[in-house]
């Protein structure tokens, strides 16, 4: 039996669309306004699913204080109110899409779920644009 669990947390951040490889014009072409040399920002919502079975003593899959905790000393803390193109290691060399944030996310939390197992990221960049990755 899986109970899948989610935790929802929130995070302001920027970041530039743009490929080094391109010529402005490309980055203008491919990213549109979102390769603005200046950047933009975000709101962004993260959920974090995790499944697994309740533990007979506790009832939970996982404690939601401990999960909340992972996701703030793992993901949140590395990239509240920072240049996702310059301040994020998890991000370095990458280009900061939501499909991109939402596999680097993946990748600082899928070990570190105790009792556990990672399920699904599910990143909003908009009210109407989201991203899930479910490590395939």
């Amino acid at each position: 039996m899986n109970i899948y669990i989610t935790r929802r947390e929130t995070f302001s951040a920027s970041h530039r669309l743009y490929n080094e490889n391109f010529t402005d014009e490309e980055n203008e072409r491919v990213f549109g306004k979102c390769s603005n040399p200046n950047g933009h920002g975000h709101n962004y919502i993260l959920e974090v699913v995790v499944k697994g079975e309740p533990n007979k003593n506790t009832g939970y899959v996982i404690d939601l204080k401990i999960l909340k905790s992972i996701i703030r000393e793992n993901v949140i803390k590395k990239v509240d109110h920072k240049n996702l193109n310059i301040d994020v290691d998890f991000l370095k060399g990458i280009i900061p899409t939501a499909e991109n944030i939402a596999i680097g996310i993946w990748n600082e939390l899928k070990d570190k779920i105790p009792d556990a197992k990672l399920y699904a990221v599910k990143l909003y960049e908009t009210e109407n644009n989201y991203v899930e990755y479910k490590g395939e």
